[in-house]
């Protein structure tokens, strides 16, 4: 964020990692999502509640736990191994923390 010219977007890990990011870049008078947009993941209630509200991916959690469980049982009773990859679906939450990039001072967008 201490570039000349800061990125246009930051993709966060976790929603309080962007909740940082978010309070760094308010701190350094960035307007968000005006000349940064900031997403999380993971949908924690705290991220809906903060000014401006975080855009971010739910996880299906519950899900998760359902599908790990049912696979190391499915493990243990049966002795099959659990895929090397499970994919669950995942939601993009749409706040305020997000916009389309403004035009550069090149005249091109980003």
């Amino acid at each position: 964020m201490a570039r000349p010219e800061p990125p246009t977007a930051i993709l966060c890990h976790n929603d309080l990692c962007a909740i940082g990011a978010l309070k760094a870049a308010l701190a350094r008078g960035l307007q968000v999502p005006g000349d940064m947009s900031i997403t999380g993941f993971d949908d924690i209630e705290f991220a809906a509640q903060i000014t401006p509200g975080l855009t971010t991916i739910r996880q299906p959690i519950l899900q998760i736990g359902e599908t790990a469980a049912t696979l190391l049982i499915r493990w243990l009773e049966e002795g099959t191994p659990p895929p090397a990859l499970v994919r669950l679906p995942v939601e993009l939450v749409v706040r305020e923390s997000t916009a389309a990039p403004q035009e550069g001072r090149d005249g091109q967008q980003g």
